[in-house]
């Protein structure tokens, strides 16, 4: 069983939680992630580390309640305990001194990009970044983005502030000499970007978030195709070159399960787990 120590709406229906889990604290480095079961009758998820605390023995984890089981996560408090917490799982992030690197987060996977992006800025890197959101009330995390950048961009998608698209990295891009970038969010955010840095032979590495059962390379669930080769996102990511994933299979496959989540989800808002 894991505490939660504490708990912040970053935005509606965006929770951040910090979860005690020294073992896993210990290990814990940007890019891993861990799946979670909220209890004995929970599925289990992936979610993207958001951050860790060697000293207090904690984990956070950011998550936006779209589904039963984060309906069901979002409703614990601090002091409340989950089942079941494993993890650190997958490959850490390539963290390394690569000069002006671009960071381009969206929606609620912008936690885990400033727990990586803080790292590439404290071994010397300065940072570019881009967050986004479907709304200005649901961009999350702006001021300790800010705080860690050289210059911050705004996106949303109604265009309620900032930015109305990623059209404008063309240009920032002309105009910015960048070594390197990491994307981090929606499949489309991160397909674009790839697609923006390609003629400027950029870096560009991206965080995959496709469907996981185990997360240890068993069930083949997450498989996903990188270079015209099949790669499991557990075992051989979550990071991979933007450049060589398969954006059009990955959206396919992560879409297989929509409908049963939607009648997953109205059950639960009508009638609980008493089904």
């Amino acid at each position: 069983m894991y505490q939660i120590d504490s708990k912040k709406e970053l935005a509606p229906d965006i929770k951040l939680l910090e979860v005690h889990a020294e073992q896993i604290a210990r290990k814990a480095k940007p890019g891993h992630f861990v799946i979670l079961r909220v209890d004995e009758k929970g599925e289990r998820i992936p979610i993207t580390l958001a951050g860790c605390d060697v000293n207090k023995g904690t984990i956070s984890i950011a998550f936006h309640e779209v589904g039963k089981t984060t309906m069901k996560l979002g409703s614990l408090n601090r002091g409340d305990y989950i089942m079941n917490v494993v993890g650190p799982l997958g490959n850490a992030a390539k963290i390394d001194k690569y000069g002006h690197v671009l960071c381009v987060g969206g929606g609620v996977m912008v936690a885990p990009l400033h727990f990586q992006a803080a790292a590439l800025r404290d071994v010397g890197n300065e940072l570019t970044t881009v967050i986004g959101a479907r709304t200005k009330e649901q961009v999350i995390l702006r001021e300790e983005m800010k705080k860690i950048s050289s210059e911050l961009f705004i996106v949303t998608d109604d265009g309620s502030e900032g930015q109305n698209n990623l059209d404008f990295l063309k240009d920032l891009l002309k105009t910015r000499k960048i070594d390197y970038a990491v994307a981090i969010g929606p499949i489309v955010l991160m397909n674009e970007v790839a697609e923006f840095t390609r003629p400027y032979k950029i870096k560009t590495m991206v965080n995959l978030n496709p469907i996981m059962v185990d997360g240890t390379g068993m069930c083949g669930a997450c498989r996903v195709t990188v270079g015209g080769e099949t790669k499991f996102t557990c075992t051989d990511g979550p990071e991979f070159d933007g450049h060589s994933v398969d954006f059009e299979e990955l959206m396919v496959r992560r879409r297989m399960y929509v409908p049963k989540e939607k009648i997953a989800v109205l059950f639960y808002k009508t009638f609980g787990e008493c089904l």
